[in-house]
């Protein structure tokens, strides 16, 4: 049985993901795809071993009777209408973060999903997907250094061409939002921001790094340095602070080197690099889960909870106050872990 896949939005990661898709991963397979620029959605069908459809637009596409499940990497805020129009056509849907770019875009989400009666979306937050974080949460799970009390953990990257404003927190930090739930399988209910000295490297209006303070409802607390312009590398740390020990992240493996006095290992530059096996992991099993009427990655409920927490953390940046984060009452419908008929 094979999932017929239409991607809307063919820029880098829609590329990626056609590309992994295409080669790496099985019972998928790409049937059509568009883009606000028809050109480069040509150019990339016709790199694919097998022929796919060129719409003209994603909505043409999500109606087609020949694609079953649809993949959105296009523009962040056109993510909520192709979201909600996948829904109405009751087909699964896989969106690359953001779910939609407000809070209330992810509850229009979440409302017509309940309406449709089953779970059909997907966010992609391809940590919960990396090999080493699932090994962290391991740890957790069996109670191998007891109850959390803190967490430290730091997002690090060598460069950040583009980002101003308040992208270190809405494109960056909130993958740490997102992981650190489900380490923890916790809420969060404060944010607080600490802007040290910045670096002179970067762009204008950039604030980097920053700290981000925030507080779950059971008292664990959890610091995140965000340096997106650290120059040395992409470096994703961890560190869980447990009553009888503590739980590194485990390090990307790489070969250590003894050469000219100098003991070293490799560090990656690349995000994509370093999430690779993560992503690929991630889309298979949304393969597989949808193939089967299913829906077991991170749910559109995730995806709200994102929201709702980068912007508490995005006014507290502005206020430099403990800012409150507020929840809407989880629906029951997004506690169900079963085969959807």
């Amino acid at each position: 049985m094979t999932l017929r896949i239409g991607v809307i939005g063919t820029g880098a990661i829609g590329q990626d993901h056609i590309h992994r898709i295409s080669n790496n991963l099985h019972r998928g397979h790409i049937v059509a795809v568009t883009d606000v620029n028809l050109e480069q959605a040509q150019r990339t069908a016709s790199q694919l071993n097998e022929p796919a459809r060129i719409f003209a637009d994603g909505y043409q596409l999500i109606a087609s009777p020949d694609v079953d499940a649809i993949l959105v990497a296009s523009w962040g805020p056109t993510h909520e209408e192709f979201v909600l129009a996948s829904i109405a056509a009751g087909k699964p849907v896989f969106c690359e973060k953001p779910l939609a770019v407000t809070a209330e875009g992810c509850m229009r989400i979440m409302d017509a999903e309940m309406a449709y009666g089953r779970p059909l979306v997907q966010v992609g937050y391809m940590r919960r997907y990396d090999r080493s974080y699932r090994q962290l949460k391991q740890v957790l799970d069996e109670g191998r250094i007891g109850e959390t009390l803190l967490v430290h953990a730091a997002h690090r990257a060598p460069s950040a061409p583009g980002c101003t404003g308040d992208m270190a927190i809405t494109d960056s930090h909130v993958h740490e939002i997102d992981v650190l739930r489900w380490l923890l399988d916790d809420d969060y209910i404060s944010a607080q921001v600490i802007q040290p000295r910045s670096t002179r490297l970067a762009a204008k209006g950039l604030q980097d790094p920053i700290i981000v303070l925030l507080e779950t409802r059971k008292g664990i607390r959890i610091d995140t340095e965000i340096f997106v312009n650290c120059q040395y590398g992409y470096d994703i740390q961890c560190q869980i602070v447990g009553e009888k020990g503590i739980a590194h992240l485990p390090e990307p493996s790489s070969v250590q080197m003894r050469s000219d006095a100098r003991l070293s290992t490799e560090i990656l530059t690349d995000w994509k690099d370093r999430f690779a096996d993560a992503y690929d992991v991630e889309l298979q099993e949304w393969i597989d889960a949808s193939l089967q009427n299913e829906v077991y990655g991170p749910t559109a409920w995730d995806g709200y909870v994102a929201a709702v927490t980068a912007d508490a953390c995005v006014k507290a940046k502005y206020s430099g106050l403990i800012e409150p984060i507020h929840l809407r009452e989880k629906p029951a419908f997004y506690n169900r872990n079963r085969m959807f008929a």
